[in-house]
């Protein structure tokens, strides 16, 4: 899908399909001109339909006997509450509405009501990646038509940078959907770290695999006791993006990697959703996917590591009972009193590889509860740190990248739930406040002098029904969230 700008108002641009958003109570101007377009009347069948400009809201037009086909209106809501994420959401409704053939496609909105670049990049990045389809395993998949050009009307040039932005962002974010949305007899966690492999040879990466000797000898017991279940072997995959010239951050981003998680022999049943467990990866999906965009945009002057433990959560005679004690790589003993909590046993050798790098930073995400999503539902991640700075920074570029986000406690008394008898702490705590002391757990795992966040998308990796910028599935949670933090850590 190309992207391009043109000066052409609403009279002159010449194309087959136009996108024309309102803004309620400022339709009058807009409607006249398209009058003029068109040599009819609007107004009256807009009458008719009720079309308010509410938000999202859309009404289509199609036209045997004029150079433009089809014609759909979206509206943008109260000139008082405009804003990027319901620009966002718009421009979703819009376009797939106005979609049904490969024609070029114009796209008018108020530009000057909106911050311009700001905008263009969230109307293009939606327009993109709204219309996805995952169709790699249909043997007779019905497609749908997307349009090869996509036309600005009335914008200024399109920054060069923009453009590279959104097509590096778009491609993480397909990346991400393809990868969360891949069966678990597809993608194991081979094939997860040959991905990796090619990621980083595409976008001039470099690329470490640990295979499970060299996790032993790295101490990594916790990572391990997990895929000890498994016939499948755990790859540990470890991608480094080093910039042109001096460095003056490091970063680094840990993903959870469960390609399956079965719940070991606390068995997931009932209510549980075994058959989307294959979305326990989706943390390392954002990281893979956010790598795939860092190498495309090769920011200057920071250095970014990207950390997967990958490993199935299987159940055999070698699985790891409830009531197994192991020591996690920084010599913490760790007493399982639940299989099916097994993403922080993971995550806590990776985070402990990861702080020993010696970043300024780390940010691990992971679909690591259920009990975040029953506190923040669908929509909206949980957000741990020990850093306010972090904290703000985060939110800043999640709320830019229309991902939400929400701060939650780290509350330490509540650490007192994570207490054994015969270990360091065990793996889980009481139910309530599961999402809080699974961070805790995860703290335990990082050196404290390093500002440290822990992004829980457990509601957010995947979508029962269309969420605007996300279609159905898979959504690509955490990609653009965390291209954003990292170019603006590069620019500090």
């Amino acid at each position: 899908m190309e992207f391009s700008n043109t000066s052409s108002t609403l009279l002159d641009w010449s194309g087959s399909v136009l996108l024309v958003g309102l803004v309620k109570g400022q339709v009058q101007d807009v409607i006249d001109q398209l009058e003029k377009l068109l040599d009819g009347s609007l107004k009256q069948e807009l009458d008719r339909l009720k079309f308010t400009a509410e938000s999202s809201e859309t009404a289509s037009f199609r036209f045997l006997n004029s150079s433009l086909k089809k014609l759909v209106l979206v509206g943008l809501g109260n000139p008082e509450e405009l804003s990027i994420n319901e620009l966002r959401k718009a421009t979703a409704a819009g376009v797939r509405e106005a979609i049904d053939s490969d024609e070029k496609l114009g796209i008018f909105f108020p530009w000057d009501q909106y911050e311009r670049e700001q905008a263009l990049k969230a109307v293009s990045e939606t327009a993109k990646l709204c219309v996805f389809k995952d169709l790699r395993f249909q043997s007779a998949p019905e497609t749908k038509a997307k349009p090869k050009k996509i036309e600005f009307i009335g914008t200024q040039e399109l920054s060069t940078s923009t453009l590279e932005y959104v097509h590096a962002s778009c491609a993480g974010v397909e990346l991400a959907r393809e990868l969360v949305g891949a069966p678990a007899n597809k993608l194991t966690p081979s094939e997860l770290a040959r991905k990796a492999g090619e990621i980083a040879k595409e976008n001039n990466l470099e690329c470490l695999v640990l295979e499970r000797n060299n996790c032993r000898d790295l101490g990594m017991g916790a990572y391990l006791a997990v895929s000890q279940g498994s016939d499948l072997e755990p790859k540990f995959i470890h991608l480094t993006y080093r910039p042109n010239g001096a460095v003056h951050k490091k970063l680094a981003l840990v993903g959870k990697g469960l390609t399956f998680d079965s719940g070991g022999y606390n068995l997931k049943v009932g209510a549980s959703q075994i058959e989307l467990m294959k979305f326990d990866m989706g943390g390392s999906a954002a990281v893979l996917g956010a790598a795939m965009g860092i190498g495309k945009m090769k920011p200057l002057g920071v250095e970014v590591h990207f950390i997967v433990a990958a490993c199935e959560n299987m159940v055999n005679g070698s699985a790891i009972h409830p009531g197994d004690i192991v020591q996690a790589s920084n010599g913490k003993t760790i007493e399982i009193n639940n299989t099916d909590a097994e993403g922080r046993l993971t995550l806590a050798d990776a985070l402990v590889y990861a702080c020993k790098l010696q970043p300024d930073k780390v940010i691990d995400l992971a679909t690591l509860t259920g009990a975040c999503v029953i506190a923040l539902g669908e929509e909206i991640a949980g957000l741990w740190t020990n850093n306010d700075e972090l904290a703000r920074d985060l939110e800043s570029a999640s709320n830019e990248a229309g991902e939400n986000l929400w701060r939650m406690p780290l509350r330490k008394s509540y650490k007192d739930g994570l207490k054994s008898l015969l270990a360091d702490l065990k793996n889980t705590g009481p139910r309530a406040g599961g999402s809080i002391t699974a961070a805790l757990f995860l703290n335990e795992f990082v050196d404290e002098s390093i500002p440290w966040a822990h992004l829980d998308i457990a509601g957010t990796v995947w979508a029962e029904k269309d969420r605007g910028i996300d279609p159905a599935g898979a959504t690509g949670y955490g990609v653009r969230t965390l291209l954003n933090w990292v170019l603006r850590e590069s620019k500090k």
